[in-house]
Order: structure tokens, then C-alpha cells, then sequence
């Protein structure tokens, strides 16, 4: 059994060693590298995001034992090794302790305990859905594209305080476009020929006007480190869309001081952006009809097993009773309604089978013109 310093020790470890990491993103492919991870795990905390990046940096989907089993109906493989990530524990506080606290919380963090999970990777059976499963090829095609970065464009005109207008190129100075602070304007050039570079770039200059405008908490950032931060959302926001931009530089990517601190706040604020930028881009996707409707995992209910139906509705009333987010609650509502019909015609046809297997069996006949005597 091991000692509670070993523990501690190892605890610490596994921070640092995803500190060593982070700190080795020298280049434009490992940090590409890293912000796959942080496109794909942008719902975790950016300290958990660290965790996972540095015990595997290839990893897609993540869940704990069991959620592979009653979620995905997959197993996890013999011999996998668990990736750890960092849970809260909380406790109630008693009067004493509020008062020592210097707080009127009924709760609070005491520490955290690390809980093991493990990748996609690592698991065997039924196939997992990602988001882009849900977004048409198509969408890489110049049309969509151009959808796209026209509805985020009328977004940010109309729902915003932001104004975003475009000029020639010729008139940018080199430039694809630019966030100015103090109108709050985004200028981008209209002009440029790759669809895909453009809507990169109003992410880019987004990103700025979130990060880095008048009122911004880290309007102050040197200029380096406010480019790499715009390039990092942006990127990954078109990888979010499914849309390649490997062909475009980083730029001023991994050129932040060696300063664990910096590094680590830079991530964090990265984060914050990149949820809001994927959120916004899931919604107008929708609009645009550039969405598959979402099916169940296995892409037609009708292939299920009565077993894996009824899994299915259990594990959708849970993820229901957790879900906080009014959209998400209505989409898995829309799920369950969905296994909720398959259920019920199976239920149909199998009395009607078993009617038409078995002639003597006859429903009650009733004359329409009678009425219920009491």
C-alpha cells in the first residue's frame, strides 16, 4: 500500500510531466499537435487537457471504464494503460470549517483525486460518432465555405457590438485583415481567393477582439503572443468544422517566453476563446443545413438489439437529468423520442405477428352504434 507521500509524489508528477510537455512545443507540428487534443477535449478543464496531452498526445475520445461499456457498448482492451485526469473532491463544510475557511459556502474543493480513463484507442466494439460525423464533406467545398464565413460575418454584425466589413487586399499591406481596438471594427480582405483562408482569418481576427480588445483582460499581451493566440483559435475552430488548414503557417506559434507561468495562462485563455468560437460555428452550421442529422451511434436504431435499445433510453434519461445546457437537453429528448418510437413499433408489429400466428385469438367486436351502459 502505497504511503500517502508516494501518492503526493506521484501527483506531482503527473502535473509536472505534463509541464515538460507543454514546455517542448517548440514547433509548428507539436503544437499542432496539441491543439488537436484542445479541439477535441475543448469540454475539460485546460489543466486536464494538459494531463491528457501529455500522457497521450494521440488521443481522440476519451471515457471512463464503465461509460465505454453503458454508453458506446465497447470494452476496454486487456493490458491498456489508464490516462489520468484531475476530479475535484468536494466537501460539505461545517460551521467550523466555514468560519476557518472565512466563507458562507455550504461546499468546497478540498483536493482532487485523479480518475482513470482511457481512449478511444484503447477500446474495441460498436462505432463512435465524433462531431464530424454530423458535418457534410461537402463542407469543404467553396460554396459552404463561403456560407459559412458569410453567416459568422452577419453574426457578429448583428448580435454584436463588433462591426466586420471587408476591403481589397491591396489596401491591407500585406495583410489578410485586422482587428482594430478602439472602433472595435474587423476589416477583412475581401478579395482573397481561398474561401477557407478567409473565414480562418475573421476567426483569427475574432479571436483578437475577444482576447485582446479595449476592455480585454489581456489587451496588453505582447504582440507575438496575441498573434499566436489568434492563429491557435483559429485553427482550431476550422478544425472543429472539419476544414484542413494545415497548409497555413502558424506563424508566431510556439514563440511565447519560457515561462511556465505565461505558457500555462496563454493555454487557458486559448481555451475560453476556442469554446466560444466552436460553440458559435456549431449553431450557424446548423442554420446553414451543413449538418447530418444526428442519428444513434449506430446509424439506424433498426439494427439495434432490444437489449441495446433499452441501454440506449436508460443511459439517454441519465445524460437528460445531468444535462445543463437547454440545447443539449432538447437534442437528447429528441434521441430518446426517437428510441421511444423504434421500441413502440417493434412492440406493434410483434402483437401483430403474434395475432396473425395465432387466427383464434380475435379482438372483441364492438358495434360503433351501441353506447356504454353503466
Amino acid at each position: 500500500m502505497p504511503s500517502k507521500a508516494d501518492v503526493k509524489a506521484w501527483k506531482a508528477q503527473l502535473v509536472a510531466q505534463a509541464e515538460q510537455q507543454i514546455l517542448k512545443l517548440t514547433d509548428s507540428d507539436r503544437f499542432k499537435q496539441y491543439l488537436n487534443t484542445l479541439a477535441k477535449f475543448h469540454q475539460y478543464s485546460a489543466r486536464n487537457i494538459d494531463l491528457i496531452y501529455a500522457q497521450n498526445p494521440q488521443a481522440t475520445q476519451v471515457a471512463g471504464f464503465k461509460q465505454w461499456q453503458t454508453d458506446f457498448n465497447r470494452t476496454v482492451n486487456k493490458g491498456a494503460k489508464a490516462i489520468r485526469i484531475a476530479a475535484p473532491i468536494i466537501k460539505k463544510l461545517t460551521p467550523a470549517d466555514q468560519k476557518r475557511l472565512d466563507t458562507t459556502d455550504e461546499r468546497a474543493i478540498v483536493g482532487y483525486r485523479y480518475l482513470p480513463i482511457f481512449d478511444v484507442a484503447q477500446t474495441s466494439g460498436d462505432p463512435v460518432l465524433s462531431a464530424k460525423d454530423f458535418v457534410k464533406e461537402n463542407l469543404t467545398d467553396h460554396q459552404n465555405v463561403t456560407s459559412l464565413y458569410n453567416a459568422f460575418k452577419d453574426y457578429l454584425n448583428q448580435q454584436t457590438d463588433l462591426q466586420v466589413s471587408e476591403a481589397p487586399l491591396a489596401k491591407l499591406n500585406g495583410a489578410k485583415g485586422y482587428f482594430q481596438p478602439s472602433t472595435n471594427k474587423i476589416v477583412i480582405g475581401g478579395d482573397e481567393p481561398d474561401n477557407a483562408l478567409k473565414l480562418k482569418t475573421l476567426y483569427h481576427e475574432y479571436a483578437h477582439s475577444q482576447l485582446h480588445g479595449l476592455k480585454a483582460a489581456f489587451k496588453d499581451r505582447p504582440r507575438a503572443y496575441q498573434e499566436t493566440q489568434a492563429e491557435a483559435v483559429a485553427y482550431v475552430a476550422m478544425q472543429n468544422i472539419g476544414v484542413d488548414t494545415s497548409n497555413y503557417s502558424l506563424g508566431y506559434v510556439a514563440t511565447w517566453a519560457k515561462d511556465k507561468a505565461v505558457i500555462h495562462n496563454a493555454l487557458s485563455e486559448i481555451q475560453q476563446v476556442s469554446n466560444k468560437v466552436i460553440a458559435l460555428s456549431d449553431g450557424l452550421t446548423k442554420q446553414l443545413g451543413l449538418q447530418e442529422a444526428q442519428k444513434d451511434p449506430e446509424h439506424d436504431l433498426k439494427k439495434r438489439s432490444a437489449q441495446e435499445l433499452n441501454k440506449s433510453y436508460q443511459g439517454l434519461q441519465q445524460q437528460i437529468k445531468q444535462a445543463t445546457d437547454p440545447q443539449q437537453k432538447s437534442e437528447l429528448k429528441n434521441q430518446l423520442n426517437d428510441v421511444l418510437q423504434e421500441i413502440s413499433d417493434r412492440t406493434q408489429k410483434q402483437l401483430q405477428d403474434f395475432v396473425s400466428q395465432n387466427p383464434e385469438i380475435r379482438q372483441a367486436e364492438r358495434n360503433t352504434g351501441e353506447t356504454l351502459k353503466r
